[in-house]
């Protein structure tokens, strides 16, 4: 309706929460399912998952318009991106339900340096910076969240305490989380 160019995932992990795996149709319909992920796989995520404010603030619009752009025109390289994202995705929901920890780090990093494909805009220097800090200092894994050019950098911590240190010595302020699985609800009605 707003004509902004992004996708639907936001929108529909906030109405259904949870770890939730969605299939977007060609035919704009869309298949939502849990993960199958056993409760200390769920537990040992939400532990080992760490959120770091990076200062920037952005529209996702400005960063995304460039690939919409070139995903209306067909071209290849960013064609051959997203699917190679999609794929990751898949990836990922097989190795967090088979509660493989270390692969789903690892999946995140090798993410974040595709999406870094997609524009210039994606990342900076700094953010760039910050990602290897954290990575050198107990990160197993790690991306930056959202459209990218700001935002949350979020990472896969094998040791969380020299990695919040690391972090905090950068001027970069944690966000704690915890997962939610009730979705969109309504608190008042009047």
């Amino acid at each position: 309706m707003l004509k902004e160019p992004i996708g639907k995932q936001d929108q529909y992990i906030s109405a259904y929460g949870g770890l939730t795996c969605f299939e977007f149709r060609p035919d704009d319909t869309v298949e939502a399912r849990p993960l199958e992920i056993s409760k200390e796989t769920l537990y040992n995520l939400e532990d080992n998952l760490l959120l770091f404010f990076t200062g920037y603030s952005r529209a996702a619009a400005e960063v995304l318009r460039e690939q919409d752009s070139k995903s209306r025109q067909h071209d290849k390289a960013m064609t051959d991106n997203l699917h190679f994202i999609k794929g990751l995705g898949r990836q990922s929901k097989t190795a967090l339900e088979a509660g493989d920890l270390l692969k789903f780090a690892e999946l995140m990093n090798v993410h974040w340096e595709h999406k870094k494909q997609r524009s210039k805009n994606m990342s900076n220097p700094q953010i760039d910076q910050w990602y290897e800090a954290g990575r050198r200092s107990g990160a197993l894994g790690g991306k930056l969240i959202g459209a990218g050019g700001g935002g949350f950098l979020m990472f896969y911590a094998g040791d969380k305490v020299r990695l919040r240190h690391a972090m905090r010595e950068l001027g970069l302020q944690e966000v704690r989380f915890r997962f939610d699985f009730d979705g969109a609800t309504i608190i008042a009605q009047s």
